[in-house]
């Protein structure tokens, strides 16, 4: 994703203003939606419908006295990474429904400059698909200079009674430095821990990738000054083609 900076005010000083597109995904019912709510409009409800494709919200965020940060979240559905929905609409073509998925979500993820990954802390099993969360953000997209986008682990629901690696902060540490995580964070929506600081620190791992390149607004002609996020997979068929010349939601949360 990606950014323009802002005409300067009548001051003449000089404000730079970006638009950060930056996913949020994760197991279904991790409390994705929940999260966003509380961190876009300080809002939280027992009761959410789950999240069926994308759902998106925007932050205006003051990073500093001359930087304005625009945050697209885009709160992904839980069910989307293992393409439960498309064997429902695919049943006949398991084969063609997953291709159908990689290309969907791929497009979620397309131009997205940092990601949220959500799991539940009193459900192990959320926890424990959080590494396949990971690799598929790593695979769709990633940084101009090869390195992955910077992702967060957020361990949610920390308000009620945690399961498994979670109870041992070093151990938690330890798995991040492994999976490549920026960093990870206890977060309830319901009693507001955590979403500022979580989000404040991501922010901050995108801004140091703006400091080496500048970033263009979706949509909008390339210009001097951008960050171009890079798609695996168009690389993948780029190359294919030059060689060969052949075409070839979430629910109750906290």
């Amino acid at each position: 994703m990606t950014t323009t900076p802002s005409a300067p005010p009548a001051t003449g000083e000089q404000k730079r203003e970006y638009l950060f597109k930056v996913l949020v995904i994760g197991e279904l019912a991790t409390g994705k939606t929940a999260l966003v709510k509380r961190y876009v409009h300080n809002f939280f409800s027992e009761h959410y419908r789950a999240t069926i494709g994308v759902d998106f919200a925007l932050k205006i965020v003051k990073y500093d006295e001359d930087t304005v940060i625009r945050l697209q979240l885009w709160d992904i559905a839980g069910q989307e990474r293992f393409g439960n929905m498309t064997r429902v609409y695919y049943k006949e073509a398991d084969i063609a429904g997953q291709e159908r998925f990689g290309n969907m979500t791929r497009v979620y993820y397309k131009e997205a400059v940092g990601c949220f990954i959500v799991f539940d802390v009193t459900r192990g099993s959320t926890f424990e698909a959080v590494t396949k969360w990971k690799a598929d953000l790593d695979n769709k997209v990633q940084l101009p200079d090869g390195n992955p986008v910077p992702c967060v682990l957020l361990a949610n629901k920390c308000d009620l009674v945690k399961e498994g690696l979670v109870n041992d902060a070093s151990q938690m540490d330890e798995f991040c430095r492994e999976k490549g995580f920026a960093k990870w964070f206890e977060t309830s929506a319901k009693e507001n821990i955590n979403i500022e600081a979580s989000a404040r620190f991501l922010i901050s791992e995108i801004m140091e990738h703006t400091e080496q390149l500048q970033p263009r607004v979706p949509g909008q002609a390339t210009r001097n000054n951008t960050i171009t996020v890079v798609d695996k997979q168009s690389k993948k068929e780029q190359s294919g083609r030059k060689c060969c010349g052949g075409a070839s939601g979430d629910s109750q949360d906290t």
